[in-house]
């Protein structure tokens, strides 16, 4: 059975050259293409690939935000993300969110080729000249990170799970009997205490923590 490929870059041109590339591999099928993050989490609902090749940067929806939309509904599914930056915070917010793979665009055919096989097989893949950096955070950063979640209140790490199990302000108002407005406040807190401008990094942050798990 040949892997089951979806594809996404909001490029047409970069689509087609990674489809190229992988379908002329007899074992690998490119099943679907989407144009971005949004309609890359659709087909993954429709399609049901072997593995998603993601590109990091998406309009609306990116790669990663994508990534973790995903998992959220298919913890299972191995995920693959195409960037051109190789910054080792992007590949190691990668994979606390549960992306298996992470490749630089301008890698080799070989390297791509390689991913998709090892995530097809249950296991990950990195470029080589980011696996060291990705996994070996700096200590100052991993410090100052902690003593940012150390100022959080029991209310905000409950509200901050909530968020990253994807539930709305109007749901985490119900769980924790609050007002959507209070739980609106709450996540603006959290966001400036974090130091963070996404819920998708707010996610990331509960997934390191251990407080979810989309893996």
């Amino acid at each position: 059975m040949a892997i089951r490929v979806l594809l996404a870059d909001d490029h047409a041109l970069v689509r087609q050259g990674f489809r190229r590339i992988l379908e002329d591999e007899q074992d690998i099928e490119v099943v679907g293409e989407a144009g971005g993050g949004a309609e890359a989490i659709a087909l993954d609902q429709e399609l049901n690939p072997d593995v998603v090749v993601l590109d990091m940067s998406m309009p609306e929806i990116n790669g990663l935000h994508a990534a973790i939309e995903i998992l959220r509904r298919r913890p299972e599914r191995p995920i693959m993300i195409l960037s051109m930056f190789d910054d080792a915070q992007y590949v190691r917010n990668a994979l606390a969110a549960g992306v298996r793979g992470y490749i630089l665009k301008n890698a080799l055919e070989t390297d791509l080729l390689l991913a998709v096989r090892t995530l097809a097989g249950g296991g990950r893949f990195l470029s080589a000249e980011l696996a060291a950096a990705a996994e070996n955070p700096p200590a100052e950063e991993n410090a100052a990170a902690d003593e940012r979640f150390a100022q959080l209140t029991a209310r905000e790490i409950q509200v901050l799970r909530l968020i990253a199990m994807g539930k709305t302000n109007r749901e985490i108002g119900t769980l924790l009997g609050l007002s959507a407005n209070t739980v609106a406040v709450h996540r603006t807190n959290l966001m400036s205490t974090l130091g963070v401008h996404k819920a998708a990094e707010l996610v990331l942050i509960a997934v390191r923590k251990g407080l979810v798990n989309l893996q």
